[in-house]
């Protein structure tokens, strides 16, 4: 193995150009806002920041592309990047001002730079776990009631109401325009302003991180894919956490060239068809048809073979489970479940059935989905242990009574009573439910009348939704309140921004007269005895927890009468 030392500058450059690319085993771009916010405080700092591994090939390997715009290369055989991918995207895209494509949406890198910081280290860095939702992109708050926090910060993710003080500048044009048309921006008054010296010295030190250096660890060209591979795997396993998924995909990729792309452009046609799906979950599935459990530690065991006749089964049985999960349960959208671990197992239900299903087997498996969506039988601690239970009773030739029988023994009873709704979030199977069910009821936004849709937006995978008592309302008025409770879903209705936007901080006293009763009607809203005020807030949602618990075991069908 041979050590080179690279710029910032030289990486970014050969990533613009092309002599750095990533091989197919790569995972996705994953860093959050707040993660490059970091990187560049380190940098800045001259803090260690790790070694860069890549491997330099003899042999012809299939590649992917950065998540930045880059060239393809000029026909010279190209390093292969295994470890760095995350750091030297986001610096591209802050050096370069590009923005980073993640799933097929572009999004820009906006971070600021504090040109007032402290001149000692105050801030000290959050450790959070990584949060599996790459729509999460990270951000710093713009509240007023933290500004002091960012104060004492050097560098955060931009917001308007920060970018708009003449402190703050954008990294990107640090890197990208010249003092002369920075500064008179940021308040100065000339070349004899007692801030001059200091902000010059300070933009100086941010354009300093191109000229920090990284180790290149580069692999030997008599390496094997295999061998890469298994390094790859090792090195990820033990140093930033990966997720299983990732992994396997390097390991699948080793075993069957190419797979890659075919793997994207399925992925591709779900998006088409308006289900945004994750790699993980497809290969997940993959997996399950191939050896009957879900977990991935199998995967180096299986051929290439093995490999491309479960993908055969893996599409029709994948294409199957999305027809059955948007035509007979009537869910059109992922935002919709509690977890898409949902997805693998239909697609195994349907695999192991032959796809010869009479109309009981396929009312009772409809029954126990909606059921297991509302309750989050996948979407809590050892969702994979729960998952491989449910493939077992499938593959053992069970059926949905047997499956019906384990969600029992997870949560005891299957029927939701209003207490169990308390502190219910967005997040929640009871909240996914509560939104088939009102759409049932044919419930529409209050101003354009149009019925309740996670696309009405433009943005595929997002329900919109808002506060009943609005929370600026209630901040002004029951402060007391705490934001666990005006969060709860019994607090929440399906209405778009624009009605949002007219409701403002209204109270419901003052705005319910502006829409029609049936509008509240649909979404078990009801106003009467004086529900309308914020003294009595708690009764307004205890009435409606009560309501939408009925409503959700009436639409799940477990409940006797209509009353």
């Amino acid at each position: 193995m041979s050590r080179a030392d690279f710029t910032v500058r030289d990486l970014v450059g050969k990533i613009a150009s092309g002599e750095l690319r990533l091989p197919e085993m790569q995972r996705d771009y994953v860093w959050t806002a707040t993660r490059v916010r970091d990187l560049l405080d380190s940098l800045y700092r001259g803090y260690p920041s790790g070694v860069i591994l890549a491997w330099e090939s003899d042999e012809k390997v299939d590649t992917r592309d950065f998540a930045i715009a880059a060239s393809l290369g000029n026909g010279i055989r190209p390093l292969l990047l295994l470890d760095g991918q995350q750091r030297l995207t986001s610096l591209s895209a802050v050096l370069r001002g590009e923005p980073v494509t993640v799933r097929n949406r572009k999004r820009p890198i906006d971070i600021l730079f504090n040109l007032e910081h402290p001149d000692a280290l105050t801030f000290v860095t959050d450790v959070q776990e990584d949060i599996d939702d790459d729509r999460d992109q990270g951000s710093d708050s713009g509240d007023l009631d933290i500004q002091e926090r960012f104060k004492r910060m050097t560098f955060v993710v931009a917001s308007r109401a920060l970018e708009s003080l003449p402190q703050w500048v954008k990294v990107t044009d640090i890197f990208n325009k010249t003092d002369a048309e920075l500064l008179p921006l940021t308040g100065l008054s000339g070349w004899d302003d007692d801030r001059y010296q200091k902000y010059t010295d300070r933009l100086k030190a941010v354009r300093a991180i191109v000229d920090y250096q990284y180790r290149m660890d580069i692999l030997e060209r008599t390496k094997s894919y295999e061998e890469v591979t298994e390094i790859f795997v090792r090195v990820n396993s033990l140093g930033a956490k990966l997720r299983s998924s990732d992994l396997a995909l390097a390991q699948i990729t080793a075993k069957w060239r190419g797979s890659l792309e075919v793997f994207r452009a399925y992925q591709e046609q779900l998006a088409g068809r308006g289900f945004d799906i994750d790699l993980g979950i497809v290969l997940k599935t993959l997996i399950a048809l191939i050896t009957s459990q879900s977990r991935f530690l199998t995967v180096n065991s299986l051929s290439q073979q093995d490999l491309e006749n479960g993908w055969e089964r893996t599409t029709k049985a994948m294409d199957y489970a999305l027809n059955f999960i948007e035509a007979n349960v009537g869910i059109d959208s992922t935002a919709l479940l509690s977890s898409p671990f949902l997805i693998v197992t239909t697609a195994y239900w349907a695999d192991k059935s032959g796809y010869q299903l009479k109309s009981e087997a396929v009312d009772a498996y409809r029954k126990w989905f909606l059921i297991a969506n509302a309750r989050g039988r996948y979407s809590r601690g050892s969702s994979e242990s729960y998952l491989d239970q449910d493939i077992a009773v499938l593959r053992d030739g069970g059926d949905s009574s047997g499956l019906t029988q384990r969600l029992t023994q997870q949560f005891g009873r299957l029927e939701f009573s209003p207490d169990e709704l308390v502190g219910r979030t967005s997040r929640s199977g009871a909240f996914k439910t509560m939104f088939l069910a009102f759409r049932q009821d044919q419930a529409k936004d209050w101003v354009t009348h149009l019925e309740i849709s996670p696309k009405h937006s433009g943005k595929s995978d997002a329900i919109e939704y808002h506060h009943i008592f609005p929370k600026a309302y209630l901040k002004k008025v029951r402060s007391d309140i705490d934001r666990a409770s005006i969060d709860d879903i019994a607090n929440l209705a399906f209405i778009g921004s624009t009605t949002n936007k007219q409701i403002r901080d209204k109270a419901p006293s003052i705005y319910r007269h502006d829409f029609a009763d049936e509008d509240f009607d649909s979404q078990q809203i009801s106003f009467s005895d004086g529900l309308d005020s914020a003294d009595l807030f708690e009764s307004f949602v205890t009435r409606r927890r009560s309501a939408i618990s009925w409503r959700l075991n009436w639409f799940l069908g477990l409940t006797e009468t209509n009353q």
